[in-house]
């Protein structure tokens, strides 16, 4: 495998980038400048040294306003917002574990996550913050100009307005260029989603403090450098317009058909049980874990922060245990650039399946299942030769509810015949019908969006 990207020089253009589509009340041109890439790595190095984040591990009591619910177990903040860990009941007729247990963030509100954007003369500026959030392995990461839970936004942790919020609440139709409701993880989300939007601005938007305006071309630069950016950056780049049309929609109808069919074959049904009494699970001083040690664990923080809303807080956190991989495996049929997709099944998705990568696993929790119910394409991509490997970088999942934990993003070519490759369940999917498919929403998973974000500067 190739080397993962932890540095970068300025960088030129992309291949792979569609024009936005055009005003109908053209902008005039922007008055701040866009940062280079050699500076902006120092503008990140400053604001990681400014952005200061104290974060400890302390026990489930000494967490401040959360809370066991007395009866339930469950994991709550005492306003009654924000989030809550709960526990699910899974079954699954169709997986190689049939039922299981787990706990899962409940958190039924809609956030925004958003890009602004202004083009000008061939070129995309967006406008992005560097971010500190509890969870993320270096403190700081790339984050979109807007990143809002609804109880930040409506401020129920008492604290500061979120900037640029009203460029996202009720803009023109002919500003926007993106506008879909997209899932969260459904591994670890209970039926979440939030709001991704991209959003034509003019001049008179100015890059506050804590932000910076980069090319679309720099950011798919930066995305192949390790936890730079973050989550949410990821998931709405790959709502940007592409070059590569329009799909027949005939096609695009075949694949959603297939995916339905996919949804109706591999139905989980999940309900509510008290995060007391899951099974195979146990609640200690200062975590909730497997009994096996895999998967994940439920933790409690504190943290202390110099450029957040408020200046200090406790919250519960999920920490992943071992390094996640999500692969995906692309090539060119009859010169168009596909994905083998993987309709999966999650417990928190909203529809059922959803297009993921080719590969979605955390490889030391697949030794704890019988061998034909492993990841059929795993060891292909842990043994990709390093001609064959388009990206590999190590991406964190979102800061805000994860802890240090993180996943390594691959893209493979794919050799041989593409027959080979046919297995139930996965598909060969181009990159016009998954842009198609995505404007829908809750067709194409988290992780899966990553990748496209990343292939799209690759192709």
């Amino acid at each position: 495998m190739r080397p993962r990207q932890t540095d970068t020089g300025a960088g030129g253009t992309s291949p792979g980038v569609g024009s936005f589509p055009a005003s109908t009340s053209p902008l005039p041109e922007p008055s701040e400048s866009i940062l280079s890439t050699s500076r902006f790595h120092t503008w990140m190095a400053a604001h990681r040294a400014e952005q200061t984040q104290d974060v400890q591990r302390i026990p489930f009591s000494d967490l401040f306003g959360w809370d066991f619910v007395p009866g339930s177990g469950d994991l709550a903040h005492e306003s009654g917002r924000f989030f809550r860990i709960e526990g699910v009941r899974v079954e699954d007729d169709g997986g190689p574990v049939r039922t299981w247990t787990q706990p899962i963030i409940r958190q039924p509100e809609i956030g925004i996550l958003g890009i602004a954007v202004h083009e000008v003369g061939g070129t995309t500026r967006c406008l992005m913050q560097a971010k500190a959030e509890p969870g993320n392995v270096n403190g700081v990461q790339l984050a979109p100009t807007v990143q809002a839970t609804h109880s930040n936004y409506t401020r129920v942790h008492g604290g500061s307005p979120v900037p640029y919020l009203d460029l996202f609440q009720d803009p023109p139709e002919d500003r926007v260029v993106a506008d879909s409701l997209q899932s969260e993880p459904g591994t670890w989300f209970d039926r979440k989603r939030n709001r991704h939007m991209i959003v034509r601005v003019g001049p008179e938007v100015e890059a506050l403090p804590g932000f910076c305006w980069l090319t679309v071309e720099q950011l798919q630069e930066l995305i192949a450098v390790d936890h730079l950016l973050n989550m949410t950056t990821r998931t709405v780049m790959s709502c940007l317009p592409h070059e590569w049309g329009t799909a027949p929609p005939e096609d695009v109808d075949r694949v959603h058909r297939w995916l339905v069919r996919r949804r109706c074959e591999r139905d989980l049904r999940t309900r509510y049980v008290p995060l007391s009494e899951m099974e195979g699970w146990r609640r200690s001083a200062d975590a909730i874990s497997h009994d096996t040690g895999a998967y994940f664990s439920v933790v409690a923080v504190s943290v202390r922060s110099a450029s957040r809303e408020v200046p200090g807080w406790s919250q519960p956190l999920i920490q992943g245990h071992g390094l996640g991989v999500a692969a995906l495996f692309t090539r060119r049929i009859d010169g168009v650039p596909h994905a083998l997709m993987h309709a999966r099944a999650e417990p928190g998705f909203l529809t059922g399946a959803e297009l993921g990568p080719t590969v979605q696993c955390e490889p030391g929790a697949q030794e704890l299942l019988p061998p034909e119910h492993r990841s059929p394409f795993l060891h292909a991509v842990l043994n990709a030769s390093s001609d064959r490997v388009r990206f590999d970088t190590e991406l964190s999942e979102e800061g805000g509810r994860f802890l240090n934990t993180h996943t390594r993003y691959v893209i493979v070519d794919a050799d041989g015949d593409v027959r080979e490759w046919e297995r139930p369940g996965y598909r060969w999917v181009s990159v016009r019908e998954i842009a198609a498919l995505m404007r829908e929403g809750f067709r194409v998973n988290m992780q899966a969006r990553t990748l496209v974000a990343a292939w799209r500067g690759r192709w």
